[in-house]
């Protein structure tokens, strides 16, 4: 396949990368795209007339082979949504670039990925949450992915780097230049484990609307995404929004209700758009993820002594049965009134002794 072809596509104003998509898939390739006539792609469903009005192929032709001269001048790797290093997960977003540009050594298809996002203005809790949760995520095999911007973003990268965690950041620009640029030498850095990802071609500058597009890709490379810290407006909370858009996790850390930059946290936890996050234990018991190369321990029960009578019920019924319990279940075969039975349940949660799973469902730990 033309690698002009494919990155002369990514040149061609106006035409978006769900349209792009639809004209390989009818025409038979990238390069069939330039060959055909505007009367042949007019009768393409969801195309139309006034769409290929609008593009001019033979000006994006030109502005590709200047591209092609700086790629391979500063070992830029072009990755079209057809091949197999192109990221799994975000293909499967319908509005997924057709083109990336990425510098440095990274897999974007590692066993698991989370994107990490937040408030440029972050504090000490926020930075703290971070560090704690990077620290954490060593255990999995899994790549961190976020927007290198000042705050939570620059934090989740340089705690990567310390930990030689592999770290890509998105960015809202082309590779040419880096913004802002007081992160250049976590950018630097970053090459070596990871990398620089994007979807703009050299030459374009940090526009605000690029950002917003920017945020489609941090969500959607991840299995999830986590809010570290953010307030009720910015970048984080719209790429939040992205993810559950593609049905992806969302888990946030909550905050204090009179702190700002928790509001947006607060809030998405409050409207059921992100999940509660205070440990890696819970993002990795709802991702079904398991430790990487450590060898699961011979299960050990040992035998709770401070459980009432009523809590040691429903202990034993929990321990009886391998899959988890619904509430309702639990309350026919303990024979107990719902009220004292959730009461029984917080209490054997709160000492470690259960697990609450999704649907309201039980087991024990």
């Amino acid at each position: 396949m033309s690698l002009l072809h494919r990155v002369a596509l990514s040149f061609v104003k106006n035409l978006g990368p769900v349209s792009a998509k639809s004209l390989i898939a009818y025409l038979g390739s990238e390069e069939e795209v330039f060959r055909s006539s505007s009367a042949k792609m007019i009768r393409i469903p969801g195309i139309g007339d006034k769409k290929v009005a609008q593009w001019d192929f033979d000006d994006a032709l030109k502005k590709a082979e200047k591209e092609l001269l700086y790629i391979e001048k500063y070992d830029i790797e072009p990755i079209f949504y057809t091949d197999s290093r192109y990221p799994k997960r975000l293909k499967n977003c319908g509005d997924s670039p057709i083109l990336l540009y990425a510098r440095g050594n990274m897999d974007l298809n590692p066993q698991h990925v989370i994107s990490i996002v937040g408030t440029r203005n972050a504090t000490d809790y926020g930075r703290l949450l971070c560090k704690q949760l990077i620290e954490e995520l060593q255990q999995y095999n899994i790549l961190i992915v976020s927007g290198l911007a000042l705050g939570i973003d620059v934090a989740a990268h340089k705690e990567c780097l310390k930990h030689n965690m592999p770290t890509v950041g998105v960015l809202g620009h082309g590779l040419d230049r880096l913004y802002p640029s007081q992160n250049r030498a976590t950018a630097d850095k970053m090459l070596e484990n990871g990398g620089l990802l994007s979807e703009y071609p050299s030459g374009t500058i940090p526009d605000r609307e690029n950002f917003p597009q920017r945020n489609r890709i941090v969500a959607g490379i991840a299995d999830a995404t986590v809010v570290v810290e953010a307030g009720i407006k910015g970048g984080a909370l719209i790429t939040a929004e992205i993810a559950n858009s593609y049905n992806r996790d969302v888990f946030a850390f909550p905050g204090r209700l009179d702190d700002k930059y928790s509001e947006g946290c607060n809030f998405l936890i409050r409207n059921n758009k992100a999940a509660l996050l205070t440990c890696v234990a819970d993002l990795a018991f709802s991702l079904g993820w398991e430790k990487a190369d450590k060898a699961k321990p011979a299960e050990q029960f040992v035998l709770p002594i401070d459980l009432s009578k009523d809590e040691r019920l429903i202990f034993d019924i929990l321990q009886q049965h391998q899959s988890p319990l619904a509430i309702d279940d639990l309350t026919i075969k303990a024979n107990m009134p719902m009220s004292m039975l959730a009461m029984n349940l917080l209490n054997m949660e709160m000492q470690g002794y259960i697990q609450s799973l999704p649907g309201k469902t039980y087991k024990v730990s």
